[in-house]
């Protein structure tokens, strides 16, 4: 079954489904425990039948485990996945130390994630962020060569500014630009957003409900264990401000009969043909109201409430998306 809209990657990139699957949250990333395995390879399994052939991961995330479950996943369904993979970030006892994009580094992970997925060719291969440590034109060009080498089909990009967006297009032309954005997180579209409009670029848009603030389900304060205390956003009298905004996309859900999450895909959805709502998904029950999104519109009047309550700035403190 396949109702879903598709969206193409770059001018002249393959065709993809406008949903995607974030793979990140099958997988134990900040030291907790494994999602059940099976259970993850189902939800992979049932997406791709509904049409979502977008699969995100990173050969970081579980240290390689979730590149070896979607092997797993799509071991006899090679052709109806599209994979999307991050290099780059380096981790040690589950916490992040910093980045290696170096042409050599970068060769070498090319082919772990090939063996741990169990492919020839890895679809769309793009550094996890960039920094000043290495020049942009010698990642992006070492690309380009595993792209000759038959070892990558498309170059994407993630976490960037504008100008490093520029930058990487000139060398090789960039597919997908993978970044996060929500209605709660709106800063790129000052100038990244319309960057890569102008050179064709699709945007891959992750954290559709900003860490969990736009799910309606946050009450204040936090555990004191939860991680998202590290965030101003999610602390003290900013928490409480932030969720009176998020009061008025749940009002708005509950008179078009849906869920606050759906209307925060469905917001990023609406913002483009050429932009995916990137979806983290680690359960089968979940697909349904997230297919569901998909379909939602808003009237102008709707759309013009959303963007008022949750224009820039109107958020409180600080996330890790403001690097």
């Amino acid at each position: 079954m396949n109702n879903l809209p598709t969206l193409q990657l770059g001018h002249h990139g393959p065709t993809v489904s406008k949903l995607g699957l974030g793979c990140m949250r099958m997988s134990s990333i900040w030291g907790g425990p494994t999602p059940d395995e099976a259970e993850s390879i189902a939800t992979i399994h049932a997406a791709l039948d509904h049409g979502i052939n977008f699969l995100n991961t990173g050969d970081f995330y579980g240290a390689g485990h979730n590149e070896l479950l979607i092997g797993k996943a799509i071991r006899d369904r090679r052709d109806d996945a599209f994979v999307s993979v991050k290099f780059g970030a380096i981790f040690h006892n589950g916490h992040w130390i910093g980045l290696d994009l170096r042409p050599v580094a970068i060769k070498n992970f090319v082919n772990y994630s090939l063996t741990r997925l169990g492919i020839d060719t890895i679809d769309l291969y793009q550094p996890s962020r960039m920094d000043d440590s290495v020049p942009v034109a010698d990642i992006v060009g070492t690309v380009a060569d595993l792209i000759q080498e038959g070892k990558v089909r498309h170059l994407g990009v993630s976490e960037i500014t504008p100008t490093q967006l520029r930058e990487a297009h000139a060398v090789h032309p960039v597919s997908a630009l993978e970044i996060g954005y929500s209605l709660a997180d709106r800063q790129i579209e000052a100038d990244l957003l319309p960057t890569a409009k102008e050179l064709g670029i699709a945007v891959v848009a992750f954290a559709n409900t900003a860490e969990g603030l736009l799910t309606g389900n946050l009450t204040a304060p936090l555990p004191a264990d939860d991680y998202r205390q590290a965030f101003s956003r999610f602390t003290g009298d900013n928490l409480t401000d932030n969720l009176a905004k998020v009061d008025v996309l749940k009002d708005m859900a509950r008179q078009k009969g849906c869920s606050p999450v759906q209307l925060a895909i469905a917001w990023v959805n609406a913002q483009g043909d050429h932009i995916m709502p990137l979806v983290s998904m680690s359960r089968r029950s979940r697909l349904p109201e997230n297919i569901a999104a998909m379909q939602l519109t808003f009237t102008p009047q709707e759309m013009q409430t959303l963007n008022t309550t949750f224009a820039v700035g109107q958020i409180a403190g600080s996330t890790y998306l403001q690097r």
